[in-house]
């Protein structure tokens, strides 16, 4: 479907030499704002949702004011931030403070440039997209140091060194379940990793969700989505910006749409996160059933719905745990989850090469 829109557009453009060289770079443009056009929209409206689920856990209303039942509270939210003073500190090296918070919600987008939303239905479907993703959102932390050190405060820089080294510390164990995801699909390509889930004894039965990765990769999807957690800064692993000890961290200087785009990176990187996990482990766009009712429902919607799930469960885990110690932080991290991967690691390794491999 994509092609034949592909083509139909060349089609009508192809009067003309410079319309012929104009259209690819012009179909490029379009299919970027398809994809950010509604990810901004989800982006802003999670906040809105993580508001309401939690009034919900907290036995209260939630934001109900602006809007029939709250539903325009984002958008009063950007106007807010869009109107107010930018302030910006005499002593900051005022190039690398603006630059910060761009560093910071880059990566979270452009890593969309590979995710699939269905078999072909993809910005670039490579074969290397997962090691473009991986490359990708790494440059993330770079975002938080340079904020941080840029702002020339005691608060500012702290918080970005307690940051990055946990951003860097969860990264590891992050790519190690990836690694493992890529040594069971033999493929770095997102889609090929999606179809692969779709085979096995279960999926021939029509239980397609207990073929999936998650079931025999459960302790590799564990620690993705606590790794994940602690990769986005968020609670209980928020102690980059806790308000008893360094206030807002690394963002503590900024101010209106400097610090709002701070925010709307942390929410960019929950959806990306939580996309890549319905990715590498529960199946993709394929639908749960293998049955005439579930087939009806588009893959997209599918892919959607997984995804929402598993980004309420990062405001549900919000709801839940009290923040940890930064030290409790380091240690889950360095002497838990990364052993924990690379022992898994070596058990799937040799699963693979055993008579029970199921991922023939």
């Amino acid at each position: 479907m994509i092609d034949a829109l592909y083509n139909g557009g060349l089609n009508l453009l192809a009067d003309a030499w410079w319309t012929t060289m104009a259209w690819p770079v012009l179909w490029i443009l379009i299919k970027i704002v398809a994809v950010l056009a509604p990810l901004m929209g989800a982006v802003a409206y999670l906040t809105l949702w993580e508001r309401k689920l939690l009034g919900f856990m907290q036995v209260r209303m939630g934001p109900n004011r602006v809007g029939p039942f709250g539903l325009l509270q984002p958008i009063a939210d950007a106007l807010k931030l869009l109107t107010k003073e930018l302030i910006n500190p005499s002593a900051a090296s005022m190039g690398l403070f603006r630059l910060g918070p761009i560093m910071a919600i880059m990566p979270a987008l452009a890593a969309w440039v590979a995710i699939p939303f269905g078999p072909e239905v993809a910005l670039t479907n490579i074969n290397a997209g997962l090691m473009l993703v991986m490359a990708i959102t790494s440059i993330e932390v770079y975002g938080v140091i340079i904020a941080g050190w840029a702002s020339n405060s005691k608060y500012a820089f702290l918080g970005a060194l307690r940051a990055s080294a946990q951003m860097v510390s969860y990264e590891i164990a992050m790519g190690f379940c990836f690694l493992v995801v890529l040594m069971v699909t033999g493929s770095m390509n997102l889609t090929d990793i999606v179809l692969a889930q779709d085979k096995g004894d279960m999926a021939s039965m029509g239980l397609n969700f207990l073929s999936w990765n998650w079931l025999p990769l459960l302790p590799i999807f564990v620690v993705y989505l606590i790794s994940g957690v602690a990769e986005t800064n968020r609670h209980p692993f928020d102690v980059v910006e806790g308000e008893a000890e360094i206030v807002a961290g690394h963002m503590v200087e900024y101010s209106g749409m400097g610090f709002a785009i701070f925010f709307l990176a942390e929410y960019a990187s929950m959806w990306l996160v939580s996309i890549l996990a319905v990715i590498m482990f529960l199946g993709g766009w394929l639908s749960p059933i293998d049955s005439a009712l579930f087939n009806m429902v588009p893959g997209w919607i599918w892919l959607g719905l997984k995804t929402f799930l598993v980004v309420s469960m990062f405001i549900w885990i919000r709801a839940t745990f009290p923040r940890f110690r930064y030290d409790q932080i380091m240690r889950l991290g360095w002497k838990i989850f990364i052993p924990v991967t690379l022992v898994w690691l070596l058990v799937v390794g040799a699963w693979l090469f055993s008579p029970w491999n199921i991922w023939k």
